[in-house]
């Protein structure tokens, strides 16, 4: 092997490319750039035969690496703020809006938000503050399911106490848990889930979390381009799969139980077989957001590592909303041999230019590929099945100019969607702060569960296309 010291006990896999951030020094990030012999550099590690020759490679790696140093570097500030903006939303919220809020501090009566009851709300929250199902699509509608998936994808976000409020007292179902799993190379539980129960439809919704916009722990996997080759199933995010419960010698079959280190993959399916094996008919569905789309599709994966046969014949589809890339191109080909074989519907949506199913980039270089269709909305809220977004690597010159003046679309259409569709699609204050932020940057705010909630609700497909849902 070339590069540092291998990861303790993580020797499953001969073919890696892995990255160690906090191992950077400056001049060794320079020499990684005027150099293709990465053998005495301690940040890399990688197969001998793999000598990084190629520029373009070595500054992909470069950037991540910098952008991963810079996010630990960050950490404790950035958790600060997202701390301090999500207490000032919800201060705002439950003393009735600014004004009050003056008033009652004056008289010294303020009222302060307890981050664990069910009256606070998250920083996505707040970017979208519907909780209530479309009322126009009921159980039995076509879309029903995609539309349940994005609300429980996007409900994720919240604390245990605000999810089991809105699934008992507004959705009418059954709260069959929330959970933090444990992550064994950041050391922390920084994986978060729930499960739900339609006792109306006999069905189980398991929803990922997303990527929280202040945890730089979590947009450090994002930016994370290293990879495990596993035999027969191709190259896969190291990142995603420490998220779902990698371990030490690989995925196991089995392992033993530890109840203060939970581990998502191995607790949601021994949950999974309890449940199922005590409700003949009942079918489930994974979900969700961001990074935790990844982490639903990569469920499905190690499922079929396992040849969890019982399991996937119980499984009815897998929901995810801008979903980064997961894996390689033989990654792809493994996941739709296997959805194929079991029948398990698979619906990535992307909504016009957000950039996270853009990432990590698609090219020679870093091999990472999207698979199957994707079901593409632009914001006209307009869709079609197309096996690739366009734009597909974001960054792209030829992009740039219409990638603004969409997003100065978006922000005009925040002010305007209401007359035309609705009160329920009013954008409060913070989402359109976002809108405005996403001039610089486009592509941020598509990101939001916001447009993808519209999407569901309002988008459509071509007649040809709807048997894709």
């Amino acid at each position: 092997m070339a590069g540092g010291s291998s990861e303790a006990g993580e020797d499953f896999c001969d073919n890696k490319l892995l990255l160690d951030p906090e191992e950077a020094s400056f001049f060794e990030l320079i020499y990684l750039l005027i150099s293709s012999d990465v053998k005495s550099r301690r940040f890399v590690e990688c197969p001998e035969e793999q000598r990084l020759r190629d520029f373009s490679h070595r500054w992909l790696i470069f950037i991540s690496v910098v952008a991963q140093k810079f996010l630990l570097y960050c950490r404790n500030p950035m958790a600060h703020i997202g701390h301090a903006i999500e207490t000032w939303l919800n201060l705002v919220s439950i003393n009735g809006g600014l004004f009050r809020l003056i008033l009652k501090s004056l008289k010294g009566d303020v009222a302060w938000p307890d981050r664990l009851s069910a009256r606070f709300t998250s920083l996505v929250g707040n970017l979208d503050s519907r909780v209530e199902m479309d009322r126009s699509i009921r159980a039995g509608h076509r879309k029903y399911k995609s539309s349940l998936a994005l609300m429980a994808a996007k409900l994720s976000y919240e604390n245990e106490a605000f999810i089991k409020s809105i699934i008992t007292d507004h959705w009418n179902m059954k709260f069959l848990g929330f959970y933090n799993f444990w992550n064994e190379h950041q050391k922390l539980h920084s994986t978060q889930a729930f499960m739900l129960e339609n006792t109306d439809l006999n069905l189980i919704v398991v929803a990922f979390r997303g990527t929280n916009p202040f945890d730089a722990y979590a947009w450090c996997t994002d930016v994370d381009f290293s990879w495990y080759e596993l035999q027969g199933m191709g190259k896969i995010h190291r990142g995603f799969m420490h998220a779902l419960g990698l371990q030490k010698n690989g995925w196991p079959t089995e392992i033993e139980p530890n109840k203060d280190h939970l581990y998502a993959y191995y607790e949601i399916r021994r949950l999974l077989r309890d449940i199922l094996s005590k409700n003949e008919k009942a079918k489930f569905i994974v979900t969700g957001h961001s990074l935790g789309g990844a982490l639903a599709i990569l469920f499905v994966g190690v499922l079929a590592i396992h040849k969890e046969a019982w399991l996937l014949d119980r499984m009815e589809g897998v929901y995810t909303f801008g979903q980064p890339r997961v894996g390689d191109r033989e990654f792809g080909s493994f996941m739709e041999d296997k959805l194929k074989e079991n029948d398990v519907r698979y619906l990535r949506y992307v909504y016009c230019n957000d950039m996270v199913p853009r990432l990590p980039y698609d090219d020679s270089t870093l091999f990472y590929k999207h698979f199957g269709p994707c079901l593409y909305y632009n914001s006209l809220y307009q869709g079609k099945v197309l096996w690739e977004e366009p734009n597909k690597n974001y960054f792209n010159l030829f992009w740039v100019i219409p990638k603004n003046l969409n997003a100065m679309w978006e922000l005009i259409r925040s002010f305007i969607i209401p007359c035309l569709k609705g009160q329920s699609y009013i954008e409060g204050w913070f989402m359109r702060v976002f809108r405005i932020i996403g001039l610089a940057i486009p592509g941020l705010s598509a990101h939001t569960p916001q447009d993808y909630d519209n999407s569901t609700r309002l988008g459509s497909l071509p007649q040809l296309q709807l048997h894709q849902d």
